[in-house]
């Protein structure tokens, strides 16, 4: 591969960073637990609570049963109105899948999500966050693609496949009027 391909595919992906940096989707952030969490809830217009308020649309917390075992409930009722066999979760495992349907089935803006655990280090709402994010990532990296192709940059997807003649001069183009 010339140096010209390998500085220009170098240049599209500083330039692809870029962009996601500026939606919120930069590679650092990535990491950050707060920062996936804060970008999930900007994107949905979602907040998450863990202080109980009638006014949520959806609600996941732990109760007890009569015999002191641990159950968790999942739902979009705060009155207490709830049915066992849909609603009523034995394993908190089933609550990060629980926790995406609320995300998504709620995606009408100003939405509010009651979670009695939301500070405690639940492993699941950070992998539910996680798979959100992800999900979102690759709807941005696609939408920033098709902006860097509007602006006249192309994505080398083939690395066995030279580009043409005229690939390679708008390459060239595109690395000069860059530097």
């Amino acid at each position: 591969m010339s140096d010209s391909i390998k500085k220009y595919k170098e240049m599209y992906e500083n330039k692809l960073e870029e962009k996601m940096i500026s939606k919120g989707f930069g590679e650092i952030d990535s990491h950050d637990e707060e920062q996936v969490m804060k970008v999930v809830c900007k994107h949905f217009d979602l907040e998450l609570t863990d202080t109980w308020s009638s006014d949520c649309d959806h609600y996941i917390y732990e109760e007890s049963t009569a015999d002191g075992y641990s159950v968790y409930v999942s739902n979009h009722n705060g009155d207490g109105d709830i049915c066992i066999s849909e609603d009523v979760f034995y394993y908190d495992s089933d609550l990060a899948g629980e926790f995406k349907k609320a995300i998504y089935d709620n995606d009408h803006g100003d939405v509010k999500i009651y979670l009695s655990m939301l500070h405690d280090g639940e492993y699941w709402i950070d992998d539910a966050l996680r798979d959100v994010y992800l999900e979102l990532v690759e709807l941005y990296t696609d939408e920033c693609k098709d902006e860097l192709e509007d602006e006249g940059w192309k994505e080398l997807t083939d690395p066995s496949k030279e580009p043409s003649t005229k690939e390679c001069i708008d390459m060239l183009n595109l690395i000069a009027n860059n530097e």
